[in-house]
């Protein structure tokens, strides 16, 4: 990591303490720390979605966040860890927003959503969004730690690294989960058709 990235990621890490612990204006200290990041993440998710989708990026970023730091049982470590559960926000914002926001078929070419090699064939990113949730609580019955590791990287756009920390896992553990999982879903999701 270089010197920069480790300021910056002291500096995430003293703000969630600081908010962890009521410390007046952390608030205020953290948003502008994690704001460009959660929008990076954000945008890669709602770039996946259909043309004239009503939730923004920006939407995105605001209502993970507000769910973010309305936690307020948090107990919150560090940078990696604040990230890991950011890809839990937005992913369980983007389910609720699927759900809401499902229409009847309307045909046409289906859309392909790629979890790196794992596509999910669906009409309407909706359609996707809501099956990749439903096989993750699947593979989170059977273990847990491989459907976070899946959340992390693939809600969150976290890198092995970032998750491994996150996780608090080898990275060598994270990138043979990352594959697992995605065998595990390509399998789920589309019974063995190749």
């Amino acid at each position: 990591m270089s010197t920069e990235a480790e300021a910056d990621a002291r500096s995430v890490t003293e703000a969630l303490v600081a908010l962890r612990t009521r410390s007046p204006g952390a608030m205020d200290r953290l948003m502008p720390l994690v704001y460009e990041q959660l929008r990076r993440i954000a945008h890669g998710q709602m770039g996946l979605e259909r043309a004239g989708h009503t939730l923004s990026t920006t939407g995105l970023v605001h209502e993970a966040y507000l769910r973010l730091v309305d936690q307020t049982q948090a107990q919150w470590q560090d940078r990696a860890q604040f990230f890991a559960i950011a890809a839990g926000a937005m992913r369980r914002i983007l389910v609720d927003y699927a759900r809401r926001h499902r229409a009847a078929r309307r045909g046409g070419a289906a859309l392909h959503v790629s979890v790196d090699d794992v596509e999910i064939a669906a009409p309407e990113r909706a359609e996707a969004i809501l099956s990749l949730d439903e096989a993750l609580n699947r593979l989170s019955q059977l273990d847990e730690r491989m459907a976070q590791v899946v959340e992390c990287r693939f809600f969150g756009g976290l890198t092995e690294a970032e998750t491994a920390a996150a996780l608090d896992v080898s990275q060598r553990t994270v990138a043979r989960e990352w594959a697992a999982a995605r065998a595990w879903l390509f399998e789920e999701l589309h019974g063995g058709a190749a």
